[in-house]
């Protein structure tokens, strides 16, 4: 019986995985005053162990005026050490390591960034809720070489695969979008002049990662709501990716201050979101989540491999190598993914629920994750570290919590059957 090509090498650039498994960059929530932590160091060192190709931290900011959380990581000199024992731990277990790099925009508060948030367009943004601030040519600028900078320090930390962040409405998104940019100048307008900002920032990341590291890009299939990015759109940004060289893209949608479940799918665990937020802070988000929660951010079904359709239409446009992600958790999924042209795949929920799901996949113990989709690792994520209810000690779950997860699991299981 020949092996499952999941288990097989594949080729990202200049980089050879050991299988084609690709640990996404879900937020974990584990730094602190945006410095890795050891929490940081042991999950990313257990998904490493647990047999997976290539493992990405999450969400780092190339600047500060980027950062959106206390916990999200900043790329500065000061967190080189740190992350080069992180990258010299995990490729200890045989993967290789990849970070995923990005600027937040508009969503994030002066009090985490110090700044009035920088936007494509000046616009209030109701998300945050925050006024924001239109950049500058001069901080375009400044923005760009900040990617560049990043890369270089991700290379000395010993990363061996940068992703940038194109996409889920953070700022290249925001400039990409029409919903979020409605400048007047030469990178607002036209989808051409809305890919400049893109354009300029993929230039200088590739001019810095030379020949060494592997260049992937996170780019959405569609914005998920009608003002913004439709499926033509975004093809012709994936072309344009293509034609700057990068090595390979994350196919991906949805928009996390307009529309957060496109992303993620399944329902927003309203309860569990209110819970952990720190009611001195954000009181009128807490009370806002309760009251009006499901009118603000309403449920989109959830499905195993709910981009694939889409994808297989920028497979059959590009080509380019394409990295699959969204609701892999079934071992067939994950082979019909691969056989039809996707050269690796990415997972984030199921190795939140279980760091050791890709060995025991390989070995047979397993054929399918037994993360349930209530979201609860989710809606824990944004005031404390992501963490999926089944790992947690008897007792520590509160029975409200409990009963939103069992409802939603029961969604999420119906929702499959069909």
């Amino acid at each position: 019986m020949s092996e499952s090509k999941i288990f097989t090498p594949c080729q990202i650039g200049p980089i050879t995985l050991r299988n084609r498994t690709i640990r996404s960059a879900a937020f974990e929530n584990m730094a602190r005053e945006n410095k890795p932590t050891e929490q940081l160091f042991n999950y990313h060192t257990s998904v490493a162990k647990g047999g997976i190709g290539m493992t990405t931290v999450a969400y780092a900011s190339v600047m500060e005026s980027g950062l959106s959380f206390d916990g999200q990581l900043w790329l500065r000199e000061e967190a080189i050490p740190d992350l080069k024992k992180l990258t010299d731990a995990i490729h200890e277990q045989g993967a290789k390591a990849s970070i995923q790099i990005g600027h937040c925009g508009n969503m994030t508060h002066r009090a985490t960034c110090h700044c009035k948030p920088w936007s494509p367009s000046g616009r209030f943004n109701l998300y945050s809720p925050t006024f924001t601030h239109q950049m500058t040519h001069e901080e375009i600028d400044e923005t760009v070489e900040a990617f560049g900078r990043a890369v270089d320090l991700c290379r000395r930390s010993g990363f061996d695969c940068i992703e940038v962040h194109a996409g889920h409405g953070y700022l290249i998104s925001q400039f990409l979008s029409p919903y979020t940019n409605r400048r007047k100048d030469e990178y607002g307008g036209s989808l051409e002049n809305r890919m400049r900002f893109m354009r300029r920032v993929i230039t200088r990341v590739m001019e810095e990662a030379k020949d060494d590291m592997a260049i992937v890009v996170k780019v959405n299939m569609t914005d998920g709501f009608r003002t913004g990015m439709q499926e033509d759109e975004c093809l012709k940004v994936a072309q344009e990716l293509e034609k700057l060289g990068v090595h390979a893209l994350v196919l991906t949608a949805g928009f996390v201050s307009k529309a957060p479940m496109a992303v993620m799918r399944g329902a927003m665990p309203f309860k569990t979101l209110a819970h952990y937020m720190d009611m001195k802070k954000f009181w009128w988000l807490k009370l806002g989540m309760l009251l009006g929660g499901r009118f603000v951010i309403p449920t989109v079904p959830y499905k195993d491999a709910y981009f694939y359709e889409s994808a297989m239409r920028f497979r059959a446009a590009l080509k380019m190598p394409l990295i699959y992600v969204g609701g892999m958790v079934e071992k067939s999924d994950m082979e019909k993914v691969l056989d039809s042209g996707f050269v690796a795949f990415q997972m984030g929920r199921a190795l939140v629920h279980d760091t050791g799901f890709v060995s025991k996949l390989q070995s047979g113990e397993l054929t399918r994750s037994g993360c349930g989709h209530s979201n609860y690792c989710i809606g824990r994520m944004y005031t404390i570290d992501m963490k999926c209810h089944q790992c947690m000690q008897k007792g520590e779950l509160p029975t409200r919590l409990a009963k939103e997860v069992e409802k939603a699991e029961k969604a999420v299981e119906k929702s499959n059957k069909r």
